[in-house]
């Protein structure tokens, strides 16, 4: 019922604004606030799941903690708590829980296919026409949205830290360029957060991305050009700033990446090649980040605390909002899934509708129209949205 009124209101009142703005050509773009990306590689054993999963008393527990020992005890505590998926855990449900593992399952008995042996004879490819056909062939496979960008060092770890490539070893910036796509999670399912229907969609999409990305692997491969897929426990690379570059999207508060017409209710698959594409130009989303300084939505419900209220900050050389990920990976091994309370209540998250999508336009031309898209979107919605009921097979399980 909101939703239905929040769009009538909008008919009304929100989008005539809007013509006249579009018509006196007012940008909030035009402040500049595009921020570069930090120059460091990130080390992938620092990542909050590469260290849960360490093995007391392993070689690898005793390289990282002899390199960290600041991290072992905190690491400790974590890995005292119930657990992802855990029937001990706040959110436990069994069905719904057993149907997760069994999509994470999947994605992790495909991680030994992400990379493999190019075809022994390079086809003759039209270069003028293969960036359009890969985009065009990304989104027929299921992909939301789709961009390109070559491969900076940032966007690749500097160690590995799990999936296939052994712990600790150096990775290599093997490829030119970076194919970065977005698969759409269920605004019904992931209303649920943080309940398991949540994580359930989340394991989901983790699969829809990983099929997408093999497909365009083998594919790029069978043209004679080398070619790796990134798929969830199996990254060489920090996808989101990949997204990002790519022109998919800008990094919000809450660390994730925010897209223009779903926010942050995406997963994000990546291919990397040395197939020469034509780039896209990274998005200006000065708008968005002024947007998110005002919001503070996912902050203000976030229960574990771990995104920040205040202003970017100079972090590793860029400005951005850092969260703090011990307290959020210690609440989801509390409630046994991944939460997603911080994409349930982004306003950018609404569904990709006309209505929708005409207050994100105004939010991008007018810093005004931004502040009063905040103020209605907490008439409507709630300052502090209530946990939406999952679809109704779901409800008895």
């Amino acid at each position: 019922l909101n939703h239905i009124l929040a769009s009538g209101f909008l008919s009304i009142t929100f989008i005539p604004i809007l013509l006249v703005l579009i018509s006196n050509s007012i940008r909030r773009g035009e402040m500049n606030t595009h921020i570069e990306s930090h120059q460091d590689r990130f080390d992938e054993r620092d990542i909050m799941f590469s260290r849960y999963h360490l093995e007391p008393g392993s070689n690898e527990y005793k390289m990282y903690y002899s390199l960290k020992p600041e991290n072992e005890k905190i690491d400790e505590s974590l890995r005292a708590l119930p657990g992802l998926f855990s029937m001990e855990s706040k959110e436990a449900n069994f069905l719904q829980f057993a149907s997760s593992k069994a999509s994470f399952s999947l994605t992790e008995a495909v991680q030994d296919e992400v990379d493999g042996r190019r075809s022994e004879s390079n086809e003759v490819v039209d270069f003028e026409n293969i960036t359009a056909y890969m985009k065009g062939l990304t989104t027929y496979l299921g992909a939301h949205s789709v961009g390109i960008t070559p491969l900076q060092s940032s966007h690749v770890y500097s160690v590995s830290g799990r999936g296939t490539d052994p712990y600790g070893e150096s990775l290599p910036i093997q490829h030119d360029f970076a194919i970065a796509f977005t698969v759409e999670m269920s605004y019904e399912m992931m209303g649920a957060s943080p309940k398991a229907p949540a994580v359930m969609e989340s394991a989901r999409q983790y699969v829809n991305a990983a099929v997408i990305a093999l497909q365009l692997t083998y594919f790029i491969r069978s043209l004679g050009y080398r070619a790796r897929a990134h798929i969830d426990g199996n990254y060489q690379v920090i996808a989101p700033l990949v997204a990002r570059d790519a022109g998919l999207g800008e990094i919000g508060r809450m660390g994730l990446l925010m897209t223009r017409d779903l926010g942050p209710r995406v997963r994000i698959g990546i291919v990397t090649t040395d197939l020469d594409l034509t780039p896209d130009q990274r998005w200006d989303g000065s708008s968005m980040i002024e947007f998110c300084k005002s919001c503070m939505k996912c902050a203000l419900n976030c229960p574990s605390k771990a995104i920040p209220f205040g202003d970017l900050k100079q972090n590793n050389g860029a400005y951005r909002w850092v969260i703090d990920p011990v307290k959020c990976f210690r609440y989801w091994n509390v409630i046994g899934t991944d939460c997603g309370i911080c994409m349930k209540v982004c306003p950018y998250s609404h569904p990709d509708t006309f209505f929708h999508n005409a207050v994100r336009t105004a939010i991008e031309r007018s810093w005004i129209l931004g502040q009063a898209a905040i103020r209605l979107d907490d008439l409507f919605y709630g300052r502090k949205p209530i946990t939406r009921s999952p679809p109704n097979w779901l409800l008895d399980s």
